[in-house]
């Protein structure tokens, strides 16, 4: 394995690509579902060995560039919204200023080669060097070029405008349009299919329980952002192999097949890796070293566009193309003692119980009136709110990242990964696929310091260190 190093990235230029086609300024109101997200930035990138690895030596480190930005202004044209601005209405919400603004696009230098890059440790190899830093728009971009002849292809993103799915569908498009291929998927900024219904219907008893208005939160209550200064909260990036995942779930689903007391479920991957991960830090906790919690909250992420389309042809192809967020985060607390007790099958259930209610397309069209309801006022999902006796850990699924399709013309990456250090204290942890295309899981986590060292020590043999010698970039 190449030795890791620190290193710095020099500037080269920073210029501001916008589309290539005019456009009619227009604002393009953000839909209910976006309004629930606050202001954050995510970032996404990708690592490229030198094109003559690739068998492609016409590429150069400029000539990579060239490529980059003559094909991000023809992607623009298509993803106009990405070129635009967010501004407040009058009613003090966000807006899309669909203005052609542009990106800005930073073409930088880094003297160290891919595989002495630290990708274990993003917080310093990643944060503040190869993902741009957005002053201001709704995407930037860095082209850093290495001094091995690869390159790190990086952005960063407004969650409010778009969630993963609709950032991944802007990656592939920008990577076909770069080969000059056509688009395997045209976005849609169609909102009606996210407008509320009327009259307004929705469960309390469910959207109650996952969201709340800001000015409700009780004074008592704070947000997990507030927590105690010197807990601090740090980035790791892990690879799981795939006989790992299967055990686990094999493990889950056989001891759940013998409780005659629990209902019978064929766990998920990610049912059974949520509950593993929910498990290992609850068993770690109240120890010397550790905190000790009495509750512990852990949320999923789930995508609504398959549940909104509820099989209905027109509406799963719009709704497929759909650029926006279409997300919700239904969450289960539970007593840590009672994580700790209960069988790897029993918290896998608890990850299902919690997740069915918003798997339908029921939920999405009762969280949009919701919203709809509380207007203008912001509303927080509460797992992002808690009190003193609780911590949380919020899991984004990334197993749809298209790692291999985002292809240049120079290769595929041999490595990507998204990469959200915010602010925020509750953890964050996405699992993706690797980019061997085996099975296996590359599996970024943002979480507190003392969560991350009760994982490495009591699961080292599930999640194992990213290194040069797992990419094979020796």
């Amino acid at each position: 394995m190449g030795a890791k190093r620190d290193f710095n990235v020099k500037v080269i230029k920073t210029e501001v690509v916008a589309a290539s086609l005019p456009m009619q300024e227009h604002w393009l109101p953000q839909s209910n579902l976006d309004l629930l997200l606050p202001p954050m930035d995510v970032g996404v990138f990708f690592c490229y060995q030198n094109p003559i690895i690739s068998g492609m030596p016409q590429y150069s480190s400029g000539s990579m560039v060239k490529v980059l930005k003559v094909s991000l202004a023809e992607t623009l044209v298509s993803y106009y919204a990405f070129a635009g601005e967010l501004v407040q209405n009058l009613a003090g919400e966000p807006e899309i200023l669909c203005n052609n603004a542009g990106v800005n696009f930073t073409e930088a230098w880094a003297d160290i080669e891919l595989k002495e890059i630290n990708l274990y440790n993003p917080d310093e190899s990643i944060e503040g060097k190869l993902v741009p830093k957005k002053k201001h728009g709704v995407l930037a971009i860095q082209a850093t070029q290495l001094k091995c002849g690869g390159i790190v292809v990086a952005c960063t993103f407004d969650h409010r405008v778009a969630d993963a799915y609709s950032t991944n569908m802007f990656l592939v498009s920008w990577a076909e349009i770069a080969q000059s291929k056509p688009l395997s998927q045209l976005p849609s900024f169609r909102r009606s299919f996210l407008s509320p219904r009327r009259p307004s219907h929705y469960d309390p008893l469910v959207i109650d329980s996952m969201y709340i208005p800001i000015s409700s939160l009780k004074q008592e209550t704070r947000a997990v952002t507030n927590i105690d200064d010197d807990e601090q909260v740090i980035s790791r990036i892990y690879y799981v192999k795939a006989e790992e995942i299967s055990r686990l779930q094999s493990l889950a689903n056989n001891c759940n097949n013998d409780m005659i007391s629990t209902k019978f479920h064929r766990f998920t991957k990610l049912e059974t890796f949520s509950a593993f991960l929910w498990k290992t830090i609850a068993n770690g906790m109240g120890g010397n070293s550790t905190p000790n919690y009495e509750n512990f909250r852990f949320g999923i992420v789930v995508n609504g566009r398959s549940r909104l389309s509820d099989g209905v042809e027109e509406q799963a192809k719009v709704l497929k193309g759909y650029f926006g967020n279409v997300l919700s985060i239904p969450f289960g607390e539970k007593k840590v003692e009672k994580l700790k007790e209960k069988p790897l099958s029993w918290v896998a259930n608890a990850v299902h119980e919690f997740l069915e209610p918003a798997k339908t397309k029921e939920h999405f069209l009762g969280l949009i009136n919701w919203v709809e309801d509380h207007r203008p006022e912001p509303a927080l999902a509460r797992i992002y709110a808690t009190n003193e006796d609780a911590v949380a850990v919020v899991v984004s699924s990334g197993q749809q990242f298209p790692v291999g399709k985002i292809e240049f013309g120079w290769g595929e990456p041999v490595f990507g990964s998204y990469h959200f250090p915010w602010e925020g204290k509750a953890g964050y942890v996405m699992p993706m696929p690797s980019p061997k295309g085996n099975g296996d899981w590359v599996v970024y986590m943002h979480m507190l310091k003392w969560q991350l060292e009760l994982v490495e020590a009591s699961a080292s043999n599930v999640f194992k260190p990213l290194t040069a010698d797992y990419l094979n970039l020796n």
